[in-house]
């Protein structure tokens, strides 16, 4: 292959990425505005302790999937070949996998509603075992599709998906059905989706018992269950350990803080990692190609994601009666903390497509191992100061993991530390600038209703924001805007 062919490749795949993360993050934004408006909503009509009881039984449900075999899906991502027949092989395991976990549901539940001492959980978590069965009829056409860097179906599917769970939960609030309504939701959204997914492939959900040759991509999805499963331990270790020693009223509103504060990287990082996985694995044999992708997108992901973080921080009190109420306003010390803890961990999470890309899920699995370990020990000692304790315990220890995760994950790309703070810099830099300027303002302003303080405050950051970018890194501005707004090469005539 010519210079100029493989330069013509590369611009291809170029425009292919970028076409898929218009379409998947796109359609994110447009679904998670739809979500939000509705959510809100939702939080004015339930109670904080009805958010208790639901962030309950999401311990439990994020304990068992680990074990629903998206690892697969992984697997068939990065194979070289992928036919019907290993498709419908993966179907039928997953669907096996996914029965089995809504049985064993069923099971614990009566124990964990004695666990936590709310008889209410038991009902709750006998009916959320559905979700176990969307499952394999969402994640086997997902695979077909991120092959294909095909983000457009998908993206038409997940916004009926949202409008369907929308609709479920704005009914069930206004209807009195309080914490179901929290349940009912996310049940309508998958199994819409599972549907959705299956028309717009063409997936024939047909399950086969023949299972031979699949050893290769069971073991690298079993591969990928120690990363997962310490990663459930790290990440429901403060529900869990919370949820025995905190009220209802207590632990909603350290959950919808939570909630709040990792909106950026829970909504947005996933679809981008979505993306990023199967861009990584094509550049494999190219480690330093891939450090290169890597830190770009480090340098670009911050620049949006800190100025939100810090944001919150500095604006939590009116943020938190503005959107959620007066009966709410507890919560802004929980958002306050939790925010500065988030752009370490909208940072962390960016590695594990890259070392699973390039063939080292072991990589991914011992740095959940580290925070398997680190977390829950971080909790263990925060709950002692109360719900706020678990806050605190966020911001002390995710730093931590995240420079191990640098130094692990970084190391077969020939990531250096200096590379990663780097391209941290400018996000991060102008980020801290806007917080001290929101931060002053908001200290020589007379007293006012939280909606104008808000209204005050958010132009006021987003104007030092913009001045501090233009002083300081007007070529990482410009480079976003690059991105954003992307003109085609002028055509040349052939020599």
């Amino acid at each position: 292959m010519s210079l100029q062919d493989a330069d013509a490749d590369d611009a291809g795949f170029g425009a292919r990425i970028r076409s898929a993360i218009f379409w998947r993050s796109g359609s994110q934004i447009l679904s998670q505005m739809m979500s939000w408006v509705v959510t809100l909503a939702v939080i004015r009509l339930l109670d904080p302790a009805d958010y208790g009881l639901f962030a309950m039984t999401q311990v439990i449900l994020n304990f068992a999937t680990f074990l629903n075999g998206y690892g697969l899906v992984s697997a068939l991502v990065q194979s070289e070949k992928l036919d019907s027949h290993r498709l419908r092989q993966a179907f039928t395991i997953m669907l096996l996998l996914n029965g089995a976990l809504a049985l064993l549901q069923l099971g614990i539940a009566p124990i964990a509603a004695d666990y936590y001492d709310q008889p209410m959980v038991a009902d709750l978590l006998r009916v959320q075992a559905l979700l176990y069965l969307s499952t394999p009829f969402i994640s086997i056409p997902e695979a077909i599709m991120g092959r294909a860097l095909d983000f457009k179906r998908p993206a038409l599917v997940n916004l009926i998906a949202a409008f369907a769970s929308a609709a479920v939960a704005l009914v069930g609030a206004l209807s009195g059905w309080g914490v179901w309504t929290l349940v009912f939701a996310p049940i309508a959204g998958f199994w819409v989706k599972g549907l959705g997914y299956v028309l717009a492939t063409g997936f024939r959900p047909i399950p086969t018992f023949d299972f031979r040759g699949t050893g290769a991509m069971v073991a690298y999805g079993a591969s990928l269950l120690g990363g997962q499963l310490f990663w459930i331990v790290q990440s429901q270790a403060d529900i869990f350990i919370g949820g025995r020693v905190l009220e209802p009223h207590q632990l909603g509103l350290y959950a919808e803080a939570l909630f709040l504060t990792q909106i950026f990287v829970s909504k947005f990082i996933p679809p981008l990692n979505d993306v990023a996985f199967p861009a990584y694995a094509r550049m494999q044999k190219d480690p330093a190609r891939v450090a290169w992708s890597f830190c770009k997108a480090v340098r670009l992901l911050l620049l949006l994601s800190c100025p939100v973080y810090l944001g919150m921080a500095v604006t939590a009190e009116p943020l938190v009666e503005t959107l959620f109420g007066a009966k709410w306003l507890e919560m802004a010390p929980f958002v306050a903390v939790l925010a500065l803890a988030m752009p370490f961990m909208t940072l962390q999470v960016m590695f594990a497509p890259v070392s699973n890309a390039l063939g080292r899920p072991g990589t991914t699995a011992r740095i959940a191992g580290v925070g398997a370990v680190l977390m829950p020990v971080a909790f263990l000692i925060g709950i002692t100061f109360g719900a706020i304790g678990l806050a605190w315990a966020w911001l002390g220890a995710f730093p931590i993991l995240t420079i191990v995760t640098a130094r692990l994950a970084g190391a077969p790309m020939g990531l250096r530390l200096i590379d990663l703070v780097r391209a941290a810099a400018p996000g991060l830099g102008c980020a801290i600038l806007m917080a001290g300027v929101v931060m002053a303002v908001d200290r020589i302003l007379p007293p006012l209703a939280a909606p104008v303080r808000l209204a005050v405050l958010v132009p006021a950051g987003g104007i030092a924001f913009l001045a501090a970018l233009m002083l300081c890194a007007r070529g990482t501005l410009m480079e976003l805007v690059a991105l954003v707004i992307r003109r085609a090469p002028p055509v040349q005539a052939p020599a």
